[in-house]
């Protein structure tokens, strides 16, 4: 039954957006796009600015060789139907804005885990569980007399501490504790950051519930219309709401935030700190205020959620959603009553049109600009110019392809060569009309050389301005078998 029981349970985990994308086929790759766009630096970009970046390492990760035949728009797209991107219109906003999902967050951060594994149990853990465990022992005991005892034994302890310390003799963690127990801090601070987007699709979850309740629920519906309309936050005054209240009231507070700042200075003034690396030092001087950004936002998007709530409300609008689930129910009850007499695969001789409309994310859509319209009527009277023979021909000759030139020298190096490619034709004779002669040899190798499919290479050329120049190009070989068709 258990065995039975867990298989429906990570059958139904298998369907969510985080064992989706740790089971994709090309996984690894769709996580570091994801990481490097989306984590390692900034948690949020504007949809252009993540279209751009994202098309500039698709195109990096296409010259390695890397199968990606799709644009940046596409992938954006398509992880934003798989639950791996989340897409928002921020109040002031002039785009929209892209971040990872919490289920995209839980896959990368268990990627990490199994790249960058701990020892199972280390000296830190363990006194930290100890920590924990004797400071709720002694919170939850209710007996005034073992209170009295472990405070006369604590008082005991300090006082032996005091001695030792007036007496010179200091015990101090040595640089590998130091370090172990500053490392456990790092990754508990980091969870606890990464905890406030669960947080807010918490508050996400409970807003939905309650619009849920407000236009189906009769027996609930009236208690909630009534606190909101007197004015109560509902939101806020949630179990969610007041425990995240009572976080951020602790977060906030001037004397905590003091100590805080005070312990961090502290710790990364230490000489074992300067064996922590780069990312791990800045995380620790940016802590409060990485807590401080990230609970704001979430107190943000609470006091969103209780606004729209109230004005939802207030507005009237729900009279018009609860009207339209009603006739859901009433149709569904109707279909219902129906399915005995009316079968799923016999006409009932009524047309149903259905309506339809294309929609565009509003970043897609370009206001038209008047000015881009306007022709400039003006016209200049141009100086003569003196012409010759020589410079007409000059002319003629950059803006022209010399093909026949072209052919005489590929039957020249296949003379001596079974094959040459492009590359090679240019090793041999440079390219007197710069780019127009590597053009001119493309469109002579599309009909009469073998084209290598998915092959690229890399030619180079000096231009007028005495700069060289590089492009690649798709791989083709002109044969001796064909040389006579270069006449």
């Amino acid at each position: 039954m258990k065995t039975r029981a867990r298989i429906a349970a990570w059958q139904r985990l298998r369907q969510q957006s985080t064992w989706k994308l740790l089971a994709a086929d090309n996984a690894p790759m769709i996580a570091a796009l994801l990481q490097t766009l989306l984590l390692d630096t900034e948690r949020r970009l504007p949809a252009s600015l993540l279209h751009e970046r994202l098309s500039r390492e698709l195109e990096e990760l296409r010259v390695h060789g890397h199968e990606l035949p799709r644009t940046a728009q596409a992938y954006v797209a398509d992880w934003l139907g798989a639950g791996w991107l989340e897409r928002r219109f921020p109040e002031g906003a002039s785009e929209e804005q892209y971040e990872l999902t919490t289920a995209a967050m839980s896959a990368l951060r268990f990627l990490a885990g199994l790249d960058n594994s701990r020892s199972v149990a280390t000296e830190s853990r363990l006194a930290l569980v100890i920590q924990q465990l004797m400071q709720l022992a002694r919170q939850t005991d209710g007996d005034p007399h073992s209170r009295l005892s472990e405070l006369l034994a604590e008082r005991e302890r300090i006082d032996a501490q005091i001695t030792a310390v007036s007496e010179g003799r200091i015990d101090v963690l040595d640089d590998a504790r130091a370090l172990e127990r500053t490392r456990e801090i790092i990754a508990l601070a980091d969870e606890l950051a990464e905890d406030f987007r669960h947080v807010r699709d918490d508050f996400q979850q409970l807003d939905r519930e309650f619009r849920e309740r407000i236009i189906g629920d009769e027996r609930q519906r009236g208690e909630m219309l009534e606190a909101l309309f007197a004015g109560v936050d509902v939101i806020a005054e949630s179990e969610a709401g007041r425990s995240f209240d009572a976080f951020w009231r602790l977060l906030t507070d001037a004397e905590q935030s003091g100590q805080l700042e005070a312990a961090l200075d502290a710790v990364t003034s230490r000489d074992f700190a300067r064996r922590l690396d780069r990312r791990e030092r800045s995380f620790l001087l940016h802590l409060t205020r990485t807590l401080l950004d990230r609970g704001g936002h979430v107190h943000d998007v609470l006091q969103n959620f209780a606004r729209s709530l109230k004005g939802f409300v207030q507005s009237r609008a729900y009279l018009e959603q609860r009207r339209l689930h009603q006739l859901l129910k009433q149709t569904q009850a109707d279909a219902l009553r129906l399915r005995d007499q009316v079968r799923s695969n016999e006409g009932i001789n009524v047309t149903l049109t259905l309506s339809s409309a294309r929609l565009h994310s509003l970043s897609r859509w370009r206001l038209q600009d008047p000015r881009h319209g306007q022709v400039d009527g003006s016209m200049l009277r141009a100086q003569g110019a003196s012409i010759s023979l020589d410079s007409v021909g000059e002319l003629v000759a950059q803006s022209e392809i010399d093909f026949r030139k072209l052919k005489q020298q590929l039957r020249a190096v296949l003379a001596e060569q079974a094959q040459c490619s492009v590359g090679v034709v240019l090793q041999l004779y440079p390219a007197e009309q710069g780019l127009g002669s590597v053009i001119g040899y493309l469109a002579l190798g599309s009909r009469h050389a073998m084209q290598v499919a998915d092959r690229h290479e890399s030619v180079s050329w000096r231009g007028e301005d005495g700069q060289e120049r590089r492009a690649r190009i798709p791989l083709m070989y002109f044969r001796k078998e064909q040389r006579d068709e270069l006449v």
